[in-house]
């Protein structure tokens, strides 16, 4: 029985983990897009925002990948941030997947 039970419950918990880390990353770069669409600010500013957040969360040496743009949405123009980071498949060591996140925001203007 426990030849079933104990790998069914690193699985899950390793899903976990991926969960957890792609939800950080998606709500970093959502939160360093908006911070790069406020208004007097760049999307560099918003990508060094979202690289201070994953550092706060996770620790300055996890191994993420940002990228901040300026793009358009339905002809506005806004800030896209794009994180890439590598998460290891057995807990805290070992090989490695890669999970990715983006986010958006509609740069602010003065009328």
């Amino acid at each position: 029985m426990s030849v079933v039970l104990v790998p069914l419950f690193f699985g899950v918990l390793q899903l976990a983990l991926i969960w957890h880390v792609k939800t950080t990353l998606t709500s970093a770069a959502s939160e360093g897009a908006r911070y790069g669409a406020s208004y007097n600010r760049s999307a560099t500013d918003g990508g060094r925002r979202t690289s201070a957040v994953i550092d706060d969360v996770f620790g300055g040496d996890f191994a993420d990948q940002v990228a901040a743009s300026e793009t358009t949405i339905a002809g506005a123009p806004a800030v896209e941030v794009s994180v890439r980071a590598e998460v290891p498949v057995l807990a805290f060591w070992g090989p490695t997947i890669s999970v990715e996140a983006q986010g958006h925001a509609v740069k602010e203007q003065i009328p």
